[in-house]
Order: C-alpha cells, then structure tokens, then sequence
C-alpha cells in the first residue's frame, strides 16, 4: 500500500530498551571518542579509570529512544533503500544513566507530500523505567524518496537556525574512520545502507554511507566540548537537518555560533559541503 496519511496521531506500544556500561563504552567509540584527546574523553571510553567515573554521551538518546519508531509500522509500505534520515533533535532533562532501562512510546506527528518524497516526523518520550523520571525526548524526520505526490500538505519549508554573517565563534575538526560505520552499527541500526556495498548501489550510492545519526554523534561530542567543557549535566538540546551523505573516512568540521545559552551550529565534510545543517544545541 502507498504512504497513508492518516496514519498521524497514532502511537507505538510502550516498548522497553535496557544497556549496560559495556553499551554506552561502544557507543562512545562509535561517534570517535577519545580520538582527538583521550585525556578528556577518557570518562566516555572506559570504566575503571581511578580517577574519572564513567559518563554517557547525551547524543547516546539517539539510540535509547528506539522504541519508538515502532510506530513507523502504521505509514504503508516502501522500499527501506531510498529511506533517509532528515532531521533530528534531542531533548535531555538530565544525564543520562551508565546503566538502566527506558519505556518509550513514540507517535507520528506529521506526514508531509514534499513531491519527490514523503517526510514523516515522529516524536517519542522514553522514561526511567527504574524510577519513573522523563529521561529524554526524540523528534526525527524520516525523507522517503519517490513516495510523494499524495496530495497532501507540504509542510513548513525554509531556513531554520540560519548562522550569523561573521566567523564561526568555535571550531573543531574531527577525523572519521574507514571502519566507522562497522563500529556505529554496534550500537544497533543495521541498516545494510552502511555496510553492503550492493545494498547502497540500490540507493544510488556508489559505497556505503556513514549513518547521519553518526555525524550527529560526532558532532554532539564537539558542542559537548565546546560549550559544556565535557558535562552531559549541562547538555540540554540539540536539533539538526542530514543536507549531504558523508562517507566513512571523512573529516568532519563542526563551526559553532555561540549566543548566550544557545548556539547554532554547521557540520561539513572534507570537501566543505554541509552535511548537517540548520542545527540548534541548548546548554546550561
């Protein structure tokens, strides 16, 4: 069946998601921590050392909050090829725990007729399920290539968290692996799209592509950096649109525009093409 609009409103089941140390240890490796200066990463990729106890990413939410894609189910069918990630953003109302289990119930909030595709958006609370506490919210957009002309809205269109006309007020480049999307699929998205060259041919890439919510990671830890100084406490939100595959390898430059407790925020990669745009982080 094709895309069905009416399918907004509608919800996933709760659905429960634990990890261990050990997880949040391979996540952290997987968006490149401790690459660029172990000394101030070492908290992220290990647990026993004397004197650092073991913290979790904040960008980590992006993987916690799976669950609630299940409601994906209710849209109608399409080819899992020509599916790519469109934005995402996050919302953190504290650290998040070295270990634990979340409840999340996600809902679909809008499907869009962008006419050469569809853009569905979904949107899912995962609580503690320990405690009870809201952990964190995740609110991402799906583009499905070759699945529009539905005739329904298009949605909102135009710039968002356009950068200021000066120098970006922070900078920080990091290096991409060969293999990096080999160790990010550890963390649980295997789409074939990035590890089976056959797979990617189908959606018209010549190699397999770095998952976008990899370059989110990596670029996560550098506003981590540069405007937490490393404390997921102060780690508030964050919020940006994947506008260009990257491939494993690749640099990836995070210029950050800082006002107040905000900052806006472009990733490009090592052709300077921007390859997550639009991008908003809150902190404290």
């Amino acid at each position: 069946m094709p895309i069905n609009p009416d399918a907004v409103g509608s919800t996933s089941e709760p659905h429960e998601h634990s990890w261990t140390s050990k997880d949040a240890l391979i996540y952290a490796l997987g968006v490149g921590a401790g690459a660029v200066d172990p000394l101030t990463e070492l908290g992220f990729t290990t647990e026993n050392t004397a004197d650092t106890a073991q913290k979790v990413l904040p960008t980590m939410a992006v993987v916690l909050g799976v669950g609630g894609f299940g409601a994906m189910a209710n849209i109608g069918s399409f080819n899992p090829a020509m599916l790519v990630h469109g934005e995402q953003a996050i919302e953190l109302f504290g650290p998040i725990p070295v270990e634990g289990t979340v409840s999340t119930v996600g809902e679909i909030v809008g499907i869009y007729d962008k006419g050469k595709g569809a853009l569905i958006v979904t949107e899912s609370l995962s609580t503690d399920v320990a405690t009870g506490e809201k952990l964190f919210t995740n609110r991402s957009s799906a583009f499905i290539r070759g699945e529009g002309g539905f005739g329904g809205d298009r949605g909102v269109s135009g710039p968002q968290n356009v950068p200021p006309a000066r120098e970006a007020d922070r900078t920080l480049t990091f290096q991409t692996r060969s293999d990096q999307a080999l160790i990010y699929r550890l963390s649980g998205d295997r789409n074939p799209l990035h590890s089976d060259p056959a797979f990617a041919a189908m959606g018209g890439f010549d190699r397999p592509i770095l998952h976008g919510l990899c370059t989110y990671g990596f670029t996560g830890r550098a506003l981590l950096h540069a405007l937490c100084e490393g404390d997921p406490a102060r780690f508030r939100s964050m919020e940006g649109r994947f506008s260009s595959p990257v491939f494993p390898g690749e640099a990836l430059t995070i210029n950050i525009w800082v006002d107040g407790d905000a900052a806006v925020f472009q990733t490009t990669g090592g052709d300077g093409r921007v390859v997550l745009d639009a991008g908003r982080c809150t902190f404290a």
